[in-house]
């Protein structure tokens, strides 16, 4: 028997719209359609091997860029947008270049679709940026893109053991030992920056937060 089809996130088709309202106003064109790159993507963040990375984080993601765009002069909204959709377009929890192959299907899909080569270079650049969250001083729309995406760092006690939860079960396939000692290095990472959110509303709505969770996750996986 074929395997049953996924089960459609709720949030799918105003995904979906969001994704053609954006891409329209990116782009100089009108062709092609923008559904068939949206519903490329979005089939992308539904696959199976994703328990955080998925259509939850992507919407996360996406409404943490529009409230953090109106506090901040962000030279190009619209590639903050693209490369929130693009981040993680690409995920496998056993590779190391997941950003990278995000960012390279951004440089293909991108100008197929319409978008002016300066914003697919700035977009695919956004992209890369997440690979360590550490925009260089006064790189606006890396300090959105990247304060969206570590938000979920600051969610209420309950919130966050269900994203240190989430993180555990992509990666089951690694040892419970190999497992909390990469954790406890990529939360060292973090803990170790001068700043976890570089705008300043982020800093200040999230930064206490997200260094509490972060430092009682540290001290529980070395328990």
């Amino acid at each position: 028997m074929p395997a049953p089809a996924p089960t459609r996130h709720p949030a799918h088709d105003a995904l979906l719209t969001r994704w053609t309202d954006l891409l329209t106003s990116a782009r100089d064109a009108t062709t092609p359609s923008p559904v068939p790159y949206g519903e490329d993507l979005l089939t992308r963040w539904a696959e199976p091997q994703r328990r955080y990375h998925t259509t939850d984080h992507l919407l996360a993601v996406l409404d943490r860029v529009d409230e953090l765009l109106p506090h901040v002069q962000a030279p190009d909204p619209a590639a903050i947008r693209l490369a929130a959709w693009f981040h993680d377009a690409v995920y496998l929890p056993d590779r190391s270049t997941n950003e990278e192959r995000s960012a390279r299907l951004a440089e293909r899909a991108l100008p197929e679709a319409g978008v002016p080569e300066p914003r697919v270079a700035e977009t695919v650049r956004l992209v890369l940026v997440t690979t360590d969250h550490d925009p260089a001083e006064d790189d606006t729309n890396a300090e959105v893109l990247c304060d969206a995406d570590l938000a979920v760092l600051a969610g209420s006690p309950e919130d966050y053991g269900a994203y240190a939860a989430a993180v555990r079960e992509e990666y089951s396939f690694v040892p419970d030992d190999a497992f909390r000692e990469g954790r406890a290095n990529v939360l060292r990472h973090l803990l170790a920056l001068p700043r976890l959110f570089r705008t300043p509303v982020g800093h200040d709505r999230w930064e206490a937060a997200a260094r509490h969770n972060m430092a009682t996750e540290l001290e529980l996986l070395g328990a």
